[in-house]
């Protein structure tokens, strides 16, 4: 059983693996996360072996739910000739050091990834900066210093860093048995983010760029304006013209345009939902908007995640020249207002 932080208990999943189309097989990995339990690796199949694209989380045990999801589809660690990840998130890369260690291949990724090494290699840094972050939203001692003690003791999730062989940048191509898969750089969700498409198959492997639920999460601090990242990378998405696909926490959809307008939906609703609040508020701090904007109480499952999606949406409309940060006292929150 796995303790959320509610303090319920589920149980936990585990790895399970099942063919999507000849040559391509889902490996769902369970995850410890309350609200996504599982996330999605990909077989390809590539002569006598396979392209394995993203890994799962590092944590006790978890090679083994990889394995018994390879052994479902008659699969093994060792049949790996090439490893690829979409993004170096934890959940996505987490294992690439472990997978290295059994088998002789290749890992290819994107460049842009010291977010990866700064949570891996220096995880005091990385509380460090989001406890910072924290500080200058307005978030209120007490709840800091919450999560700073929840987060001491806590893995990075990833194994070891491992460099990659091979940038994954356009213009790269990943040879297959279904044909070759091209690269899209998608960054928003992360800076290191790509999607593979099958040109002539029109398959999409969209990472967590296109995902089931319509719930951005952006990389916050790592590049100046995520949100408007993520939009780029939706209509750069959108110019493929997709009609299968693998995303990294849902089963594979069709629908995939449909996905693409909700997100714009969503994003262009929170938008005009942070300009409504700061026409209507005083010079606010974040943590004063989250609630205005959102409208649900927060919550220790929901602050950081909506910490970061609204530090995003300031910051592009700031880009935008629609709102402002005023930051005149560096020992005090900063507050946002309309320009």
């Amino acid at each position: 059983m796995a303790t959320t932080m509610s303090g319920l208990t589920r149980k936990r999943e585990l790895g399970r693996g099942e063919r999507v189309l000849p040559g391509i097989w889902r490996l769902r990995l369970p995850l410890p996360w309350p609200g996504i339990p599982h996330c999605n690796a990909w077989a390809i199949a590539a002569g006598d072996g396979i392209v394995l694209v993203d890994t799962g989380l590092h944590e006790p045990g978890s090679m083994a739910h990889l394995d018994r999801a390879l052994a479902m589809v008659n699969l093994r660690i060792e049949n790996v000739k090439l490893l690829v990840c979409t993004h170096a998130h934890a959940d996505h890369y987490g294992q690439a050091a472990t997978i290295l260690e059994r088998v002789e291949c290749e890992l290819w990724m994107h460049p842009n990834h010291a977010h990866m090494i700064e949570a891996a290699q220096n995880p005091q840094a990385t509380l460090d900066r989001r406890l910072e972050i924290a500080r200058q939203s307005g978030v209120p001692e007490a709840p800091q210093r919450a999560y700073e003690q929840a987060s001491k003791g806590q893995g990075s999730g990833i194994a070891a860093v491992v460099a990659p062989d091979r940038d994954l940048v356009a213009g790269v191509e990943i040879q297959t048995d279904l044909g070759p898969w091209k690269i899209l750089e998608t960054p928003g969700h992360a800076p290191s983010h790509v999607c593979l498409y099958q040109e002539e198959r029109r398959i999409l492997i969209s990472g967590d760029h296109l995902v089931g639920r319509i719930s951005p999460y952006y990389d916050y601090g790592w590049t100046a304006d995520p949100a408007g990242e993520f939009l780029e990378s939706l209509s750069a998405v959108e110019d493929l013209d997709m009609r299968l696909c693998l995303a990294g926490h849902a089963r594979p959809f069709t629908d995939v345009q449909a996905h693409i307008n909700a997100n714009r939906v969503l994003v262009a609703e929170r938008l005009e939902a942070c300009v409504t609040m700061l026409a209507t508020a005083d010079p606010v701090t974040v943590f004063e908007a989250i609630p205005l904007v959102y409208g649900p109480e927060i919550t220790r499952e929901n602050a950081g995640w909506w910490l970061n999606e609204t530090l995003c949406y300031l910051r592009h409309l700031e880009l935008a020249g629609v709102a402002a940060c005023l930051r005149d006292d560096p020992s005090q929150a900063a507050r946002w207002t309309l320009a």
